[in-house]
């Protein structure tokens, strides 16, 4: 086992992965920007090097940065928490070739999942059902774009190869806006990602969006953790997110899970991962791989008590699951909220001081954030404050919970979506589960891009 981890990231997962290393007795390395000098997580580090100025491009997404504060400080490995460099193949490749062990996926893998093309290919083979859609990257011929989406039907939805995060989509719904919507896109891909392959998939109507979430170690073991609903969402960006999905028989849980774990046994994945899914009527649609924690894994822990952090620092220290499937038992039902220092209903982000923070608390209550009572808000990073997760022996006692918990939570100085997820709480379509991708949107009067 590792005596020193680097954590490569900020916020409520750079605290979130201090907590599961000091409960194992693994010191720890905290980086931070300028901005985040005075971050809870910072202060609680046995040690902790400033990586540079507040810009992410500057100091969090630095890689020499990051290497060089390992090195000065000893650390043996590094876990990149999510977003930042936790998917960069590059970043991973780096820290290996330094002499340190990457708490994820090998970069060959980051690499296959990474690219949607590719990562299509591979679960196709590996027996995953996808959606229907080009045959990998479309050509420049616009002959043979327009074909193309003739044969998957419209509408249809052009995506970029290397996208994520709700970002280089875009739906179409006729012909005469296909080539220019294919053109906008193969653009916004190469300016964003630096890739402008796109593909094309079907745009299902009414689709929920489900995850599958696995743990796999280096001895070609492999297990499924059940699954998370995170149809809630806006332009792509997840708000709530709930484990097990409502209204999903559990014969078609086990029956994707199981292809999802037999994938990575196949593709020799290591670590822990998560398999995004379109579901509509009765069938499942992968859409991509997640190579690292999810925001969401918080509800997972909940069900089945499992600590995915602690997994991943194992596997990476090269031990066996220990667990198997049949191992693996779902108690109750879990529901988080993401907290956002943000306008409830036009979504800008609202950073500035803090003036007092009150967490709610009681049975079944847990919240992860970073931030405390005096602290600022930087402008610089996501909007993200910290997610508040409830479990209950049922939904219903989950909702309910949570309703609590919500009134409970105070924050005063800036504005938070506390109120729109209040709304939600009481929201009859919500209550009943089984919303669409597209219910919080067509709610808000929103128009998807």
């Amino acid at each position: 086992m590792f005596d020193k981890i680097l954590i490569a990231n900020r916020g409520e997962i750079a605290l979130r992965v201090q907590r599961a290393c000091r409960e194992l007795g693994i010191k720890t390395v905290a980086v931070y920007s300028e901005a985040d000098r005075d971050a809870k997580y910072v202060k609680l580090a046995d040690e902790s090097v400033c990586i540079g100025p507040a810009p992410s491009a500057k100091s969090y997404l630095s890689i020499p940065s990051v290497i060089s504060a390992a090195e000065v400080t000893d650390a043996q490995a590094i876990h990149p928490g999510y977003g930042f460099l936790s998917e960069n193949a590059d970043f991973a490749e780096r820290v290996e070739q330094s002499g340190f062990v990457f708490i994820g996926p090998r970069a060959e893998t980051i690499r296959l999942m990474g690219d949607k093309v590719s990562a299509k290919d591979a679960m196709k083979k590996a027996g995953v059902p996808c959606v229907p859609g080009s045959e990998g990257a479309l050509p420049d011929d616009p002959a043979e774009i327009i074909k193309t989406a003739k044969r998957v039907g419209y509408p249809v939805i052009i995506k970029a190869a290397g996208g994520g995060g709700g970002r280089g989509m875009r739906v179409v719904h006729t012909e005469a806006a296909l080539l220019n919507a294919v053109s906008m896109t193969k653009a916004e891909a190469q300016s964003a990602f630096g890739n402008p392959m796109v593909y094309m998939e079907k745009f299902l109507e009414n689709p929920r969006h489900i995850e599958i979430q696995i743990l796999a170690d280096q001895h070609g073991n492999a297990v499924f953790l059940g699954d998370r609903d995170c149809s809630m969402q806006r332009r792509h960006q997840k708000i709530i997110e709930e484990a097990p999905s409502p209204l999903l028989p559990e014969r078609l849980r086990d029956r994707i899970g199981e292809r999802c774990a037999e994938a990575c046994r196949k593709i020799k994945y290591r670590g822990a991962g998560t398999f995004e899914f379109l579901y509509e009527n009765g069938e499942f649609y992968f859409i991509e791989m997640n190579t690292r924690l999810q925001v969401e894994h918080t509800v997972t822990e909940m069900i089945t008590g499992i600590d995915l952090v602690q997994q991943q620092i194992f596997v990476a220290a090269g031990e066996k699951l220990p667990f198997r499937q049949r191992d693996i038992e779902l108690r109750g039902h879990a529901i988080e909220c993401r907290i956002n220092a943000e306008d409830p209903y036009n979504f800008v982000p609202s950073p500035g001081f803090i003036n007092r923070f009150h967490m709610p608390g009681g049975p079944g209550v847990r919240m992860d954030t970073h931030v405390y009572g005096g602290y600022t808000v930087p402008p610089h990073y996501d909007s993200m404050i910290g997610k508040l997760i409830t479990h209950g022996a049922t939904r219903e006692q989950a909702i309910a919970r949570m309703r609590v918990a919500l009134s409970e939570l105070y924050v005063e100085g800036i504005k938070t979506n506390v109120a729109l997820h209040a709304d939600l709480m009481a929201d009859l379509a919500f209550q009943q589960g089984g919303t669409s991708i597209h219910y919080l949107e067509n709610k808000l009067g929103i128009a998807s891009k």
